[in-house]
């Protein structure tokens, strides 16, 4: 594609889902589709050769879900574009930008319901086999899609890609957990692949290693859920419990007003109207649920107490660009702060975060 000049911005196309020339007419071939026409709701990924995608489903006024980047922060983000918007500010929401700035996270508990996928390839063939950038993004959000009940086997799997990306693929290459496609739209053809291979039928447990799981606090909510459910979640690396595991009631008291623990996470620059359930479902539908909550609205922050360092190390990596409101929010680890910095404040119970716990004091 580059040698040919068919790539387009960004360049190079190595390493990532190839942009290439004649993507928004691609694009366009999806209103050709009767499954697009019933569509309501629907999941597309948030590369470039896809924007076109994501402006059609804003302007007919779907519901439209995107991936968080590398799933560190939750699955979906829903994509709202402020009241009135103009077809202007509908294309700043159908791109990687707006994504970001007109986006809300969507948590475990909301009721998705997804009627279409649309998944961007490096490659595919005309029997709807897919490959791509090799790192299983894709494969992994179908199949917690489907561990959420948000899809069933019979909703379709849209991709768009130029001509020259589709190829013969070996079936070798496939495994159980790959995606298959059942439209592959080009800027020249509507493909209709009729595959029949199964798409996943849920989370393959044996292709999670440890670190990935510890990258992504929704992929241990789920793996906690289909641990209750009597489910095998045994990881790639061998069996070790989630992140989170069963803490005792010691693990979950408040911190003493004689120190700040290591585990304390600072979060400022909170909205003057913010209230602590709003902040406490965000944190819940993000993943970084902490123990306890010590709530400081009039100095307009917030300590987040969790079970032990790492923990609060990766709820900060998550909560790296956090907005509440029209805030973006400052988050630091809290250990430097004085112990009077905790007075004045309101310790609420522990937030539901779907990791095991033991009942609280």
């Amino acid at each position: 594609m580059e040698s040919q000049n068919l790539a387009d911005f960004p360049r190079p196309v190595h390493h990532r889902i190839p942009n290439f020339k004649g993507s928004y007419l691609a694009c366009q071939n999806i209103r050709d589709l009767e499954v697009f026409a019933r569509t309501q709701e629907l999941k597309v990924d948030p590369d470039k050769p896809l924007e076109g995608v994501r402006l059609l489903a804003l302007q007919s006024k779907k519901t439209l879900l995107v991936p968080t980047p590398r799933l560190r922060t939750g699955l979906f983000n829903k994509i709202t574009p402020p009241p009135g918007a103009t077809k202007d500010i509908l294309r700043k929401c159908a791109t990687s930008q707006g994504v970001r700035n007109y986006s809300t996270p969507v948590g475990l508990d909301s009721k998705v319901l997804v009627d279409l996928v649309v998944v961007g390839s490096v490659a595919v063939s005309e029997k709807g086999w897919r490959i791509g950038k090799g790192e299983g993004y894709a494969d992994l959000e179908y199949a917690m899609m489907v561990s959420m009940g948000a899809v069933s086997p019979g909703t379709p799997v849209v991709t768009i890609v130029h001509d020259c990306q589709v190829i013969d693929i070996p079936e070798a290459l496939l495994e159980d957990h790959d995606l298959t496609v059942d439209y592959i739209l080009t800027p020249t053809r509507v493909i209709t692949t009729g595959c029949e291979r199964p798409k996943p039928a849920g989370i393959a447990w044996s292709k999670i290693s440890c670190e990935m799981l510890g990258k992504m606090p929704i992929l241990r909510s789920l793996r906690h859920r289909e641990e209750q459910a009597g489910k095998d979640i045994t990881l790639q690396d061998g069996p070790r419990s989630p992140p989170g595991a069963t803490r005792s009631p010691r693990d979950l008291a408040p911190p003493e007003l004689g120190s700040v623990p290591p585990s304390s996470v600072q979060i400022g620059n909170l909205p003057r109207d913010a209230r602590v359930s709003e902040l406490k479902r965000a944190l819940s539908a993000l993943g970084v649920a902490p123990s306890r909550l010590t709530w400081q609205g009039p100095q307009h922050r917030a300590f987040l107490h969790y079970r032990d360092p790492a923990e609060a190390q990766q709820a900060i990596a998550c909560l790296q660009g956090f907005r509440l409101g029209a805030n973006t929010v400052r988050v630091v680890l809290a250990r430097q702060q004085r112990a009077s910095d905790l007075v004045g404040g309101h310790t609420t119970e522990p937030i539901p975060d779907h990791r095991p716990a033991t009942a609280g004091p």
